[in-house]
This record gives C-alpha cells, sequence and structure tokens, in this order.
C-alpha cells in the first residue's frame, strides 16, 4: 500500500487538472443538458492507485477482523483509524496546511467508497474525517484550525458530530442543550443522542442554544469538566462502531472554543450535513459493491439441480438489476462532486465563499443520499435472497452487510427529511428565478417531473411525490450522460435502471396529480449480458 507522503505527491500532481476538467462537467435539476459529466472513469491513473489503496487497506486490514469489531475489542478500532491516518485517510479533502491532503471532495467520496467494505469501519472513519472536520475546516478560525485538525487528520484523534437529542431527531432546530456565558468560560447543559464515535471520540463538534434560541457551534473536548458518555446503545446493526449519548452537566468550555458566530450555529450544521450526506452516498454504495462481489462469487459456486444458480434466469435477473441501480447511483454521485469541487474553486475560501460552495449542491446531496441508501437496501435484500437459507445465517457475511446498511436511510437526516427538504428548496430556487420547474425536459422523467411541479398540490405525500421524480430526473440523465460517453455494457447497464426509474416516476406522477400516465418501452434490458458482466468481474460494471 502507499504511504502517506506518496498519497499526497500523487494527489498534488492531480488536484489542479481535476479542478480545471470540472469546470466542463455541467449542471443538473432542470438546467440545459451539460455535453459531458464527470464520471469514476475521469479519476487519473495516481488518483485510480489512492483509490486502490483504500481497497487494499479494507481487504487486508479490515475484513478480516470483522468479529473482533463486532465485539469492540478494545483499542482496535481506534487503532485502525490510525493506521488510516499514516495514510492520509483522516485527512483527504483537508487542506495540507493542517496535515490533510488537500485533495478534492469527489476523490475524497470515492476513497471513502472503498474504505466502506464494511458499515462499522465506514461510519467511523466517515464521521472523524467527515462531519467532524468540516464545519471546523470551513468556518473555524486559524487558531482553531492549527490546534485540532492536525489531530483529526492524523487519526491520532477521532471526532464526532452531536446534534441531535432524546427529544429532536428530524426537527434538530428544536434542541434542548443550552450555553451559558459565565466569565472566561462557556458552561453548556443538555444531552446528545445516537452520536456516532461517542466511545472513542476526543473531540465534539457540538450544538447548543444561546439564550434559549440561538443555535451556536461549540468544540467540546473529551477531557473537559462536565463532559461524560453514557453506555452503548445496543443496535441492530453496525455493532462494531460505537454510538452513545454524549452528557454535558456544567461542561466548561473555553471561549475560543466557540465556533464561527454566536448565533449562527445552524450554518455550521446544516452545510456539514449538506457534504455530509454527499459523502454518505459513497459510503452507502461502497458495502452495496461488496454485496455484489459476495452474491456472484456465491451464485458461481453453489449448485442446484445438477447446475450453477448463476446460470438461473430469475437470479441473473437480480444481478442485472443490481448492476444497473449501482451503476446511476455511481453516476450520479461522482458527477454531483465533480460540481462541488468546481463551486469551492470558484466561491470558496473565505468563510462566506466556503458557506455558499457548501450550499450551492444540497439539493444534489440530498438527492444522492436518499437514491444511494435505498439502491444499497435493494441490493443488500436481493444479495441474501441470492444466499438464500444461506443468507439468513451469521455464517455468511451478507447478514452483517444487510443489518449494516439499514441505518443508512435514517442518519445524517431520514430519507423523509431529505425528500421534503429536495422539493422545498426546488420550489424556492424557483420562485427565486434561479431555475425553471416549467417547459420542456430532455427525458420522459424530466418531462413528468416539469409538469407535477406545475401541479396544484399539498402535504409531504405530494411533496414526496415532487422530490422522488426530481431524484429520478437527475439520477436518469447521470447515467444517461456516462453511458453516452462509455457506451457498450455501461448503455445496457443505463437501460435496465431506466426501465425501473420509469415505473417509479409514473407511480409518484399519479400520486402527485392523480392522473395515470403511459410508461413508454425500454428497448433492451440486458439481463444475460449484465449479469455475465457482473458474475465475470465478481463486481459492478466497470472499464476494463
Amino acid at each position: 500500500m502507499l504511504r502517506k507522503s506518496e498519497v499526497r505527491r500523487l494527489g498534488k500532481d492531480n488536484i489542479m487538472a481535476g479542478l480545471i476538467s470540472n469546470q466542463q462537467h455541467g449542471g443538473s435539476f432542470f438546467s440545459q443538458t451539460p455535453e459531458r459529466i464527470f464520471t469514476p472513469e475521469d479519476f487519473s491513473p495516481d488518483e485510480n492507485l489512492m483509490i486502490q489503496t483504500a481497497e487494499q487497506f479494507s481487504r487486508k486490514e479490515i475484513l478480516p477482523q470483522l468479529e473482533a469489531l463486532d465485539q469492540q475489542a478494545e483499542g482496535l478500532m481506534p487503532s485502525l483509524v490510525r493506521k488510516a491516518g499514516e495514510l492520509g485517510f483522516c485527512g483527504i479533502d483537508t487542506a495540507e496546511a493542517y496535515d490533510g491532503l488537500g485533495l478534492s471532495k469527489n476523490l475524497a467520496a470515492r476513497i471513502l467508497e472503498f474504505l466502506s467494505l464494511n458499515g462499522s469501519f465506514s461510519v467511523t472513519i466517515g464521521i472523524t474525517s467527515g462531519i467532524s472536520q468540516v464545519g471546523l475546516s470551513l468556518f473555524g478560525e486559524e487558531s482553531q484550525r492549527q490546534q485540532f485538525l492536525p489531530k483529526l487528520t492524523s487519526g491520532e484523534w477521532i471526532g464526532a458530530y452531536a446534534l441531535s437529542e432524546p427529544n429532536s431527531g428530524s426537527d434538530a432546530l428544536s434542541m434542548s442543550c443550552r450555553a451559558e456565558r459565565h466569565g472566561d468560560k462557556w458552561v453548556l447543559n443538555g444531552t446528545k443522542m445516537w452520536i456516532s464515535n461517542a466511545k472513542w471520540a476526543d473531540l465534539f463538534l457540538v450544538m447548543a442554544k444561546v439564550d434559549g434560541e440561538r443555535v451556536t457551534a461549540f468544540l467540546v473536548e473529551r477531557n473537559a469538566p462536565g463532559v461524560s458518555v453514557a453506555r452503548e446503545e445496543h443496535k441492530m446493526g453496525l455493532k462494531g462502531s460505537s454510538t452513545a449519548r454524549l452528557v454535558l452537566e456544567n461542561a466548561e468550555i473555553p471561549l475560543e472554543n466557540q465556533l464561527y458566530v454566536e448565533g449562527k450555529g445552524h450554518h455550521v450544521a446544516f452545510n456539514a450535513l449538506n457534504l455530509g450526506r454527499f459523502k454518505l452516498a459513497s459510503m452507502s454504495i461502497g458495502p452495496a459493491r461488496e454485496a455484489i462481489t459476495q452474491a456472484a462469487s456465491y451464485a458461481l459456486d453453489r449448485k442446484q439441480f445438477g447446475q450453477s444458480i448463476s446460470d438461473f434466469g430469475l437470479i441473473r435477473k437480480k444481478l442485472a438489476e443490481m448492476a444497473g441501480r449501482f451503476y446511476a447511483a455511481e453516476s450520479m454521485i461522482y458527477r454531483t462532486g465533480a460540481l462541488i469541487d468546481q463551486a469551492f474553486d470558484q466561491q470558496g475560501g473565505s468563510v462566506e465563499g466556503n458557506r455558499l460552495a457548501a450550499e450551492e449542491f444540497a439539493i444534489e446531496c440530498s438527492a444522492c443520499k436518499v437514491l444511494s441508501t435505498e439502491v444499497e437496501a435493494f441490493i443488500v435484500d436481493e444479495a441474501i435472497q441470492v444466499f438464500g437459507g444461506y443468507g439468513f445465517t451469521e455464517e455468511f457475511p451478507v447478514a452483517r452487510l444487510y443489518r449494516d446498511a439499514r441505518v443508512s436511510r435514517i442518519y445524517e437526516g431520514t430519507n423523509e427529511i431529505n425528500r421534503v427538504f429536495l422539493a422545498d428548496r426546488l420550489m424556492r430556487r424557483a420562485k427565486e428565478g434561479r431555475l425553471s420547474l416549467s417547459g420542456s425536459g430532455d427525458s420522459y422523467l424530466s418531462e413528468l417531473a416539469a409538469k407535477a411541479f406545475a401541479h396544484a398540490g399539498s402535504g409531504q405525500v405530494f411533496i414526496g411525490a415532487l422530490s422522488d421524480l426530481a431524484m429520478l430526473s437527475y439520477a436518469e440523465q447521470s447515467a444517461r450522460l456516462r453511458a453516452k460517453q462509455q457506451g457498450g455494457i455501461f448503455d445496457l447497464a443505463y437501460q435496465n435502471f431506466l426501465q425501473w426509474a420509469q415505473l417509479q416516476g409514473a407511480a409518484a406522477y399519479q400520486i402527485a396529480t392523480g392522473e395515470a400516465v403511459h410508461v413508454p418501452a425500454t428497448p433492451h434490458l440486458g439481463i444475460d449480458e449484465l449479469a455475465a458482466a457482473v458474475l465475470e468481474t465478481k463486481a459492478p460494471l466497470r472499464k476494463t
């Protein structure tokens, strides 16, 4: 595997070329269709070497220790995070000035995808390298960055993000945690719930209210007076990760540990979540990738009725549909990542510029999060079915993949709240004149979406249907443009996804409008060809 110095050198050789090429990669929802989008095939050979190093780390360091991780063997997870930090994986997109690699957010997401073959390690490193750092990176004072970021980027410290409370989940701003200024320190009181990494975290990014109403962000060190962590939650999945309550009882925090502007902590919280949702999309297709590998390998080995079950039509159909939906999710994720990097290249640098860049593609980040986590759910479920009865036992790894995947649709904003956010933000931008929700689209799905957004309706069911149409339009366009750039087997993957997406879109349109709609035929689903490609590589489709 590469050392951190080698990863840093490779990244510096490619980052400017990557940022320049991103300028060509176009916009998204209801905007003019770009001629070309960024795809995973656009990562350079050196960047792919970093990605391969991440996969090797997962397979050599993580996957052989799954049982010990699930038992939370003393010191094991922190030691693995430190090893990842030695390779630079705890600060891929954090600036070099703070011992990060200073690489693109798109490359960071791709590396995180391959570090996510196990959900417990994925959430641990995803939090410490992601939403626990991003608020500090984007909004922190220079002194705060210098003090804390190098410890996080090295893996010496593990970070955590503390927003949710026992009575405030999706309605995060109804939090009850309070902060009061007493002389030369802040005093915090309250309980934060569902805090990933709580057992191991050295630094918590905490949101609390000043004067009972002004949300403010604080950097809370674990050893501060009044800070404690409650017992571990007994979870259905992600057993190797830590999830516990953070208890603040007259916790004393130095004044200089206030992050950003008093009363504007929601900017920190929500922009961290915007970028976190984008990375969570990659973290979700990582386990989906591994489920495809496991299902294909098992299908080839398992014999029934005198032949391999990989020859059976309904098993091949499952593998083809896994490949098609994975292809679409992957296409929209890395298209979005290039757009985010472009926004930071054009607007980032200052605190205000960072805020604007983090907000610019919040809609797309939510769309990626929702579709990718639901694709992950489909893939791990179908993988269990390929394994049959064995898949329902803990003797085979797909059971763990299945359990671990379930939370993806809940954390970093439930898929329901993300659907509400997505539609609300789209309609708000239309009122501001920043995009058009009427007129003709470039596909069947975008036409349906434009018509549905023009329809008078209200309520969350209506809003959810609008969100589905927008999300499916973006995914379909992303997969179509990528397939046009690649052709061959990738076009079959797009066609397979298209059939499912059009049926889903037609159902959403009927919910939104009450009108029935004709669904166009898909020319060729490519079931046998797609299944053969998955079985040959024991992986999702890839360019050979």
